[in-house]
């Protein structure tokens, strides 16, 4: 009975390869929804930070002047909006609006006494014209918060008097300076505000604020802080809703930022409220503004090309340059690295994009996408319970039936971690059940088990080559075959903006790895249990420990690797640079010159010398690496499938290039090894 069961599950395999084919087919139909979903975003967006400007402008001779230059310069190299914060009076000093004293100070001014009850804020427009536009909009900001105000003169200049201490006025987020706002309109930039919440949410207050926002023609917000508007009295007045449905009502969209420490508290509800009109948004740093120009370049064109950035924003910083005796900034830099043909905004055009105010990406849902997926589902739980047969093969069936039973309840109860689940499952099936149909075909075809001699030469030299290379093929093809699955299960545009991302990567960079280790130790030949016995039993020695060692730190390095975060060589960026400036699309570097390689010169060795199977552990990481490229969500799929195509065209030339290499230094070891046994 228990050998029938064993036939019944090993017989299960050819019907579960029949489910996963359907299972692909399934899935296309969603991986085109998704490369329509891609396409509908195509408009970049350049923001500079007012602020900055403003604090430039600050050490230079004539502020308004440099400013009205350097924002026609700005306009001139591409850059469309400017990012507008909620003021302060501390901002309005800045801009040469008003001035602003304590009481101590107003006494020292006035050589009057200081008074012993009174502790205010005393505000000195510096002109008629600031006067008119500022005082209306400090007055409405401070009676929101209880705080009085009176109408105040000093030699002839309008002034107001804030009835609280200095420390707490500068403190308290004002509207945007209007005249600012009207000359940045007239000068022909868009405007994108950034918002705070760091005070009581006011509807009636933001509603006016976003109806001036719409007559300037606003349509996208940032925040400023650890919040969105409306999160700290969400509980209390469901202030993100209210503020979602303002937004909605002047069609205003909100911006991610891509790579901050912590989302902002409340964003992805406002996301979700706002039916994701969201755009992810890159932003230069003040350090990196200094970087060489075509770095920034570099930059902002795999930005929008590889990560689905529409909005890039741009900062700048004064700075005290001893050498040149002077206060400097980046300014000439961000321009430069801009302009001309070999800037940012050429060969972000070059690439198919065109430059203007970023729009959200219009999400392709056809009406059959939920019984795609669900076709999808019962093909990943196939090749997750293939992964499993070719261990225990007794349990073929019972992991397909448990797999489809837990992906229902999973499904219903907890979707978001059934996709999640299900796909990093499948993303280390695929590519580990392909690497172990190599090794067996492997095992079909090269050396014997127990052979006398150390080599078993059953075929030709070009006949190993020609095996090798197709079962490369083969072997990228199966490990491929879990892009659709993936695809179809994460297909939600809160991944494409990075609002959700795919757990796991680590665990996907280690697991096939230690799967066909095992298999090749554990599952080649004599049967698997009696081998374990094996090497329990066999002592440990200091050479043992030491190699664990070294493949420990081995380990800790690929993982330090992978991910968005991985660290990089600065050989390996200039390697990087390179090919993305002569091929268009960066490959990654572990898999055409490691893995890859590796698979073709492990195959053509194995063939015959049985030990040449150990290379395939290794060569794993270029097959599972192709399917984590997929897994990257925010990245375009036509990017990835190139990047995954020239991996393995460059690395089928550099492991052909090895075999020769193999070929040379076996020739010439046989030919002085003799020779050498008899020095």
């Amino acid at each position: 009975m228990q050998q029938k069961w064993q036939r019944w599950n090993i017989a299960s395999r050819k019907w579960l390869w029949v489910i996963v084919v359907v299972g692909l087919l399934g899935a296309l139909p969603v991986v085109y929804d998704r490369l329509q979903t891609e396409k509908s975003a195509k408009t970049v967006e350049f923001v500079f930070d007012y602020r900055d400007l403003v604090e430039v402008a600050s050490y230079r001779e004539k502020p308004q002047d440099y400013i009205s230059e350097q924002l026609d310069r700005l306009k001139a190299a591409g850059v469309q909006s400017m990012a507008i914060y909620e003021n302060t009076l501390e901002d309005y000093r800045k801009a040469r609006r008003l001035m602003i004293w304590g009481a101590s100070d107003i006494a020292s001014l006035t050589d009057t006494v200081i008074p012993e009850n009174e502790n205010y804020t005393y505000v000195l427009f510096t002109s008629a014209k600031n006067s008119g536009a500022l005082s209306p909009v400090i007055r409405e900001a401070f009676g929101r918060l209880d705080i009085t105000t009176e109408e105040w003169n000093y030699r002839g200049q309008q002034g107001l008097i804030i009835k609280t201490p200095l420390e707490n006025a500068t403190l308290k987020p004002l509207q945007p300076d209007p005249i600012t706002l009207e000359m940045l309109h007239a000068k022909g930039f868009s405007i994108v505000p950034r918002l705070v919440d760091s005070l009581a949410y006011n509807q009636e207050a933001v509603k006016r604020l976003m109806d001036r926002y719409a007559e300037l023609g606003v349509k996208r917000i940032l925040f400023e802080g650890e919040s969105v508007k409306g999160f700290s009295d969400d509980a209390d007045m469901a202030s993100i809703t209210a503020f979602a449905d303002l937004l909605k009502e002047h069609g205003m969209g909100i911006a991610a930022i891509e790579n901050i420490k912590v989302q902002q508290k409340g964003f992805s509800k406002l996301a979700y409220l706002l039916d994701y009109n969201v755009t992810r948004l890159y932003s230069l740093s003040e350090a990196d503004s200094n970087l060489k120009t075509e770095v920034i370049a570099d930059r902002f064109s795999l930005a929008t090309k590889d990560r689905n950035i529409r909005m890039i924003y741009l900062n700048t910083i004064p700075s005290r340059d001893t050498k040149k005796a002077a206060i400097t900034d980046t300014l000439d830099n961000l321009i430069e690295s801009l302009s001309g043909p070999e800037g940012a905004v050429a060969k972000i055009e070059s690439n198919g994009f065109t430059i203007g105010q970023a729009t959200a990406f219009d999400v392709a849902d056809s009406s059959f996408q939920r019984y795609f997926k669900l076709i999808a589902v019962f093909g990943a739980v196939a090749m997750v319970a293939l992964l499993i047969s070719y261990f225990i093969p007794w349990l073929t069936l019972p992991a397909w039936v448990l797999g489809m039973i837990g992906s229902a309840g999973l499904m219903l109860l907890k979707p978001a971690l059934f996709e999640q689940a299900l796909a990093l499952a499948v993303a280390i099936s695929a590519p580990t059940v392909a690497m172990i149909l190599a090794i067996r075909k492997i095992n079909e075809m090269g050396p014997p088990l127990r052979a006398n001699a150390l080599t078993f030469a059953v075929m030709s030299p070009r006949r190993r080559l020609t095996h090798s290379l197709v079962l490369y093929v083969k072997t990228a093809l199966i490990s491929l075959s879990a892009v659709p699955f993936v695809i179809a299960l994460l297909n939600n545009i809160t991944y494409a903006l990075v609002l959700d991302q795919f757990r796991g990567v680590s665990l996907l960079h280690l697991a096939p790895i230690g799967l066909i280790a095992l298999y090749v130790l554990l599952y080649r030949g004599e049967f698997a249990f009696n081998k374990t016995g094996k090497l329990l039993r066999t002592p440990i020695t200091l050479f043992m420990v030491i190699a664990a060692g070294i493949l420990g730190i081995v380990g800790m390095y690929y993982l330090s690797r992978t991910g968005n975060s991985g660290s990089v060589s600065a050989p390996e960026k200039l390697l990087r640079t390179f090919l993305e400036n002569t091929v268009g699309v960066r490959p990654r570097n572990k898999e055409f010159l490691l893995a890859h390689p590796l698979f073709i010169l492990g195959a053509f060795v194995a063939y015959k010398y049985r030990s040449g199977a150990f290379l395939l552990i290794i060569a794993v990481i270029g097959q599972l690496s192709m399917v984590d490229t997929f897994a990257h969500i925010h990245s375009p799929i036509l990017i990835s499938l190139v990047r995954g195509l020239l991996g393995l065209g460059l690395g089928l030339i550099i492991g052909i290039i090895a075999i020769g290499v193999w070929q040379i230094a076996e020739g010439c070891w046989k030919r002085w090894s003799p020779l050498l046994k008899k020095l």
